[in-house]
């Protein structure tokens, strides 16, 4: 009977931080096709590449990177589908920009180390929250609390100076019911592409309150990326001659030679604050309600030759009897967020039913 208790109590831990996802994943008996992978199967491939590399290997995915080493701007397309059609959830809560639907993991530096496991829809799937799944849904579910105490220092390795950095801890749990947990990346990559350096410094932190009934979590995680730009396409010509060449930041200087400004970056930080309170009624019903808040914040700078006035709403002068329109300079283009979410859901589940139902109201 003592064991037979202990794997019920097990049981529950489980189901009851599975809440979190519940109103976004399927199951193997759903009509939609789907892969999971766990935290095991994550930590086999996580050596600092972004999220994107991570799932490379799985069927019909195809994956980008603008770096050319898999760290910094990647992206990724499931079944030939953009990225604006692919829905993705952390915790139940829409990741996706609320503004372009796209999704941007360069702000989720080494976030596989704090993922418990996740789901890939491929095709129309379980859009509830967020941006429309005609594409794909990816649902991340992050960790677990753990019941015994544990710390992690994580060093990884690899071409063109890339290298990850990750330390990890956890205080089990104290008193049985309330744990803490954590962790610091570090990671920095010299690209492929010539001058698509990346700095990714990360964090996550979490606070657990478990009972036999409940579960109640308190996150905050984010991140701040430094990303000399190499978005732009080169031609065929230039791909024989030099396929690593960059035109990011590219001038002509007063003797007309070729130069490249140095700092062309993309500097943007985000942070997410998420509180989660898992319920279990009873043997049939459980409910989740959530709450996020995002607060992003960036720029993107441009050295830029010969721009015209006008674009700036400049006047023109006139300088030793010649009119002057244009002018070389560096720019900053800011960007400032907000974004704001509530989830609630309740489910019912018996031998025949499994019912969810809810709401999701987001402000951005």
């Amino acid at each position: 009977m003592a064991q037979n208790k202990q794997e019920q109590d097990s049981t529950k831990a489980e189901k009851l931080d599975e809440v979190l996802v519940k109103a976004v994943r399927v199951d193997a008996k759903s009509p939609i096709t789907h892969t999971n992978l766990s935290k095991k199967e994550i930590a086999k491939r996580n050596l600092g590449q972004d999220i994107p590399m991570l799932l490379n290997f799985l069927p019909s995915v195809v994956t980008t990177s603008d770096a050319g080493a898999g760290i910094g701007y990647t992206g990724l397309r499931i079944r030939g589908v953009s990225s604006q059609s692919t829905n993705v959830t952390i915790n139940g809560i829409p990741y996706s920009d609320a503004e372009s639907l796209g999704t941007f993991w360069v702000n989720l530096g080494d976030f596989a180390s704090s993922v418990e496991n996740l789901q890939v829809q491929r095709g129309v799937g379980t859009s509830t929250n967020g941006s429309g799944a005609f594409g794909a849904s990816i649902n991340i579910l992050t960790d677990g609390f753990s019941r015994e105490a544990s710390g992690e220092i994580s060093n990884s390795f690899g071409s063109f100076n890339s290298r990850k950095h990750t330390v990890k801890f956890s205080t089990g749990l104290m008193n049985d019911h309330f744990e803490i947990a954590g962790r610091l990346s570090n990671i920095e990559s010299d690209g492929y592409i010539d001058r698509a350096s990346t700095s990714l410094k990360s964090y996550f932190l979490q606070g657990s309150y478990v009972d036999d009934n409940t579960l109640i979590k308190a996150i905050t995680f984010g991140g701040n990326n430094v990303t000399y730009q190499s978005w732009f396409g080169i031609d065929a010509n230039q791909l024989r001659e030099d396929r690593r060449f960059n035109p990011a930041g590219q001038f002509t200087d007063e003797n007309g030679d070729t130069q490249f400004y140095d700092n062309e970056v993309d500097d943007y930080r985000q942070d997410h604050y998420q509180l989660h309170w898992n319920e279990r009624i009873n043997r049939n019903w459980s409910t989740n309600i959530g709450l996020n808040y995002t607060y992003g914040r960036g720029f993107f700078e441009q050295f830029r030759e010969d721009d015209d006035f006008a674009t700036y709403g400049f006047d023109e002068l006139t300088v030793n009897g010649q009119t002057v329109n244009t002018t070389d300079l560096v720019r900053r283009r800011w960007l400032d967020n907000d974004y704001y979410v509530f989830n609630a859901s309740a489910n019912y589940k018996n031998n025949e039913i499994d019912l969810v139902f809810g709401t999701s109201i987001s402000h951005y």
